[in-house]
């Protein structure tokens, strides 16, 4: 069984409430959204094809417990299902950064699902799947990515209507970076008394923005 992947390295993990720790990224070719604000493009078309267990070596020799599984859009190739799923069986605590636009059911129930609700100003709003909420447990995190006042007030009111801070583990909010300032998002997020956690991309502060394989 083989997956198109873009690359396999291990770096800290920026983002979610896993930021800060050791983490191995397996970062799958190919997406079928073009967010406006998108940093990892070069995920769409570049790869290899690569075995499974091709995979699963080269994650064991970072010898790390974390992995996350992003992209590109991993759930756009099956075989990334049994990927996790041995990732597991193997022992890894495993993450799935994942858009919203495509099923999470099918995902093993061990895995932490990180799924990114696309903002108005991603121009990807339309292609969120509702239904995906449902399945969301405490195990899971939503993140929403904002560039304007608009986006906020579009996420505020998801939060409100789908209850999110109970239904998951964290509700994430994060700026595009350059584009909106982070002081904007905590005053509203304080004024609104929000139940969501405030983030920025760490590996963005700790090397070059568009600095790849960190």
């Amino acid at each position: 069984m083989k997956l198109t992947i873009n690359e396999i390295y291990i770096s800290i993990q920026g983002e979610s409430t896993w930021a800060g720790l050791p983490c191995v990224f397996i970062r799958t070719t190919f997406c079928d959204l073009r967010c406006s604000y998108c940093d990892t493009a070069y995920a769409f078309y570049q790869g290899s094809k690569m075995e499974m267990e091709d995979i699963l070596q080269k994650v064991q020799s970072f010898d790390c417990p974390l992995v996350e599984v992003t992209g590109g859009e991993p759930l756009l190739q099956k075989a990334v299902l049994p990927l996790m799923t041995v990732l597991c069986d193997r022992g890894f605590r495993v993450l799935l950064e994942t858009s919203g636009a495509h099923d999470i059911s099918p995902v093993d129930q061990r895995v932490h699902r990180i799924m990114d609700l696309k903002t108005p100003s991603s121009g990807e709003v339309g292609r969120n799947r509702p239904e995906n909420i449902s399945h969301l447990t405490d195990r899971d995190e939503v993140k929403f990515v904002l560039g304007s006042r608009e986006d906020y007030e579009w996420t505020r009111e998801m939060i409100r209507k789908y209850s999110l801070n109970t239904r998951c583990k964290a509700v994430l909010l994060s700026p595009v970076f350059g584009k909106i300032l982070s002081a904007d998002i905590v005053d509203w997020m304080l004024e609104d008394r929000l139940p969501a956690r405030f983030q920025l991309q760490m590996h963005k502060f700790i090397w070059e923005p568009t600095q790849r394989g960190v």
